[in-house]
């Protein structure tokens, strides 16, 4: 049997009615196995051995697919075959090598995985399962492979069907539509939109209905949701309850100032609460009339996430620092988590948020000149790109404003994207410097990069974005398909490893799923950002007598009272 195996280790399909046409191409093997060492390349965050076990299979098949597609051309535009001989002894090769070569690979990417943890200040100790790793890509790239063959068999059936009616070319043609037409409808709107976003709408659902443990409906009548409130409890959703539910009291910005503190007022219209947008604009507006928002010294409009999520340290940070004389609105326009909410609405982000704050604007713009509110926007992730929606370019966002944090832009936010693409010569794209700082600045680390560039005077008002250089969301785009971007041109951000290169689909898989890991860093890496706000709002809308001592307490304060927690915040 070992002699039968040496002479030929392949099988060939003993007869035409066999439904396995052929033993998997060697040239699709070699470039599934040169692939799936691709995806053992770091990426942006360090990633679990189970998420490397879905990339490896993933990217294998994408290999194995265009190896398949060489071997065909090269077989079209080819007499020559390989000798039984030649191909048995490619095959034994192949086989004997490939244990050791994916040992050696996945030794290496364990090695780069360490380097990448130790530069985002994570413990060098690693679980990476080899053995699991290797499994997990061989079910998924068996799995994929199963898939387009049956495809691939469908429509030979299908072809031949229809040949019984029309002639061999047209029925070939005709398949090949029908199946396309059935396999791009079928992932669309079976598989996708009846099953993974449907699933997802009714998990999500759910959660916005529940109200999260700790959280008391509030009694203040500077809150939304209470007995006083426009806005009905039930109305508010998950995150809008716990937003103003678990809102900080004067007393106890008291503790923390030493002086007398106001109660922060905080307003939120839930997506049950209102019929259109501009409905829930002007509700909105009624609720902040109602709290007295207008005669605070802060008004504060920011965008949510998709599950209606507000950042509770960014909230906290302005509401300590101006001894809770603040109100902060906002309005949710979807309980989707981010990505679902990417998907199918992503426009609808902008729509609300560029409502609610026209509504707000015209209704500031009321008061009188001298006696306004400082008027600040701010958001975080799916929320930056909201806010920068509600306005036209830099100028108008300058215009309109006090000033603006944002924080873990994603790569498709207009303003951001503007700024980075203009940016002053010489400054990298992970750190971007737009006309010399004079009223927007990029910051990792805020108490050193907001003073870049050095010397250069900072106008008000004044636009801080806080942006890591490993945040995979900032950098996700689906032109890293097939297009290397210039966050991988030297040099590199700090916390970005030098073994990171691009690689055409696999670089774009590696960054997908970095995005689902991004909270495994702690800040500022990956998509954390920790107390860095509290920086960001000195530099922006710092009260008379604030110091840097006060800076350095408050963050420690932030940290403490908002550990970092697994899973995906917003």
């Amino acid at each position: 049997m070992a002699i039968r195996v040496a002479r030929k280790p392949y099988w060939e399909r003993p007869g035409s009615r066999w439904v396995v046409r052929r033993w998997p191409d060697l040239t699709a093997c070699l470039a599934a196995t040169f692939f799936f060492w691709l995806s053992l390349t770091p990426s942006l965050v360090p990633r679990p051995w189970y998420y490397q076990g879905a990339i490896g299979g993933i990217t294998a098949a994408i290999g194995y697919g265009l190896g398949a597609l060489l071997s065909w051309l090269f077989r079209l535009v080819s007499p020559w075959r390989p000798s039984q001989r030649v191909r048995a002894r490619a095959w034994l090769a192949y086989l004997a090598l490939l244990p050791f070569a994916v040992a050696i690979m996945l030794g290496q990417s364990a090695d780069m995985q360490r380097e990448l943890r130790r530069l985002q200040a994570l413990p060098p100790t690693l679980t990476w399962h080899s053995l699991m790793i290797t499994a997990i890509s061989l079910v998924v790239l068996a799995l994929l492979l199963v898939v387009a063959r049956a495809v691939r068999l469908g429509t030979r059936l299908l072809t031949q069907l229809l040949n019984r009616f029309v002639p061999w070319p047209v029925a070939v043609a005709l398949g090949l539509a029908l199946s396309t037409t059935v396999v791009v409808i079928g992932t669309r709107d079976v598989v996708w939109d009846r099953g993974i976003l449907e699933v997802a709408d009714r998990i999500a659902a759910a959660k916005d209905r529940s109200t999260d443990p700790g959280v008391m409906r509030p009694f203040s009548p500077l809150l939304s949701g209470s007995p006083d409130s426009l806005i009905a409890w039930e109305d508010l959703g998950n995150k809008g309850r716990t937003f103003t539910g678990t809102a900080i009291s004067g007393e106890e910005i008291s503790g923390f100032t030493g002086e007398d503190a106001m109660d922060p007022v905080r307003a939120y219209v839930g997506r049950a609460s209102y019929d259109d947008y501009a409905d829930g604009a002007e509700l909105a507006v009624r609720e902040l009339e109602r709290t007295g928002a207008f005669d605070r010294a802060v008004l504060a409009v920011t965008g949510t996430t998709g599950t209606g999520w507000v950042n509770p340290t960014t909230v906290e940070a302005l509401e300590y620092m101006h001894g809770g004389d603040t109100a902060v609105v906002t309005m949710q326009y979807s309980y989707l988590p981010s990505w679902a909410s990417f998907m199918v609405d992503r426009n609808e982000a902008g729509l609300a948020t560029e409502a609610l704050f026209d509504a707000v604007y015209a209704r500031w713009q009321q008061e009188p000149e001298n006696d306004r509110p400082r008027l600040l926007v701010f958001g975080e992730s799916l929320a930056v790109s909201a806010i920068e929606s509600a306005f036209d370019d830099l100028d108008d966002l300058i215009e309109r404003t006090d000033g603006a944090l944002l924080i873990g832009p994603p790569d498709f936010s207009p303003i951001h994207s503007a700024l980075r693409d203009d940016r002053d010569a010489g400054s990298p794209i992970w750190r971007p410097e737009y006309d010399r700082g004079r009223h927007v600045r990029f910051a990792q680390f805020p108490e050193r990069d907001l003073l870049r560039p050095d010397g250069q005077p900072w106008d008000t008002p004044r636009v801080v974005y806080l942006q890591n250089a490993s945040d995979p969301v900032v950098w996700w785009s689906p032109d890293l398909l097939f297009k290397r971007p210039e966050w991988l041109n030297e040099p590199l951000g700090p916390d970005v490893t030098g073994s990171i290169d691009w690689f055409p689909f696999v670089t774009f898989w590696q960054t997908t799923v970095d995005m689902a890991v991004s909270y495994t860093s702690p800040a500022p890496h990956g998509h954390r950002y920790g107390s860095g706000p509290v920086d960001a709002w000195a530099a922006i809308a710092r009260p008379e007598g604030w110091t840097a001592t006060d800076t350095e307490r408050l963050g420690w304060l932030l940290e403490v009272r908002h550990p970092p927690r697994r899973g995906w915040a917003g």
